[in-house]
């Protein structure tokens, strides 16, 4: 098992993405190239910056990558404040998603001030 597969960050990174996916997938037909693609691709960039990052030796380089993850992150919050602005999801599932974005966004600011040590 890949070393960043055993982060709790990468772990719950990835229940995000796949929380994402099941949620834009009632999306209508129209938003198919747009904001579910965009809320996908951001979700996986968060996941796959976190990946990305714990390869890199230096810590300069390793929070590079956290910082793009966290900029992936506040990229699908606004695009989760939209989806629930247009009525693409009922409050009980932005709740959902809000809650497992904070949660995310938690670690991934606990992993850089770990690596900033």
């Amino acid at each position: 098992m890949s070393g960043f597969k055993n982060l709790i960050v990468w772990k719950e990174a990835k229940n995000l993405t796949i929380l994402v996916y099941k949620l834009t997938d009632k999306f209508p037909k129209n938003e198919d190239f747009s904001l579910k693609s965009q809320m996908r691709r951001a979700s996986i960039s968060v996941m796959s910056q976190i990946a990305e990052g714990w390869l890199r030796r230096s810590k300069k380089d390793k929070l590079h990558y956290l910082e793009i993850a966290e900029g992936s992150l506040l990229e699908l919050e606004s695009q989760g404040e939209v989806a629930k602005e247009v009525g693409y999801w009922k409050s009980e599932q932005y709740q959902e998603f809000d809650k497992k974005r904070a949660q995310v966004a938690f670690l991934l600011y606990r992993y850089k001030k770990q690596i900033e040590k």
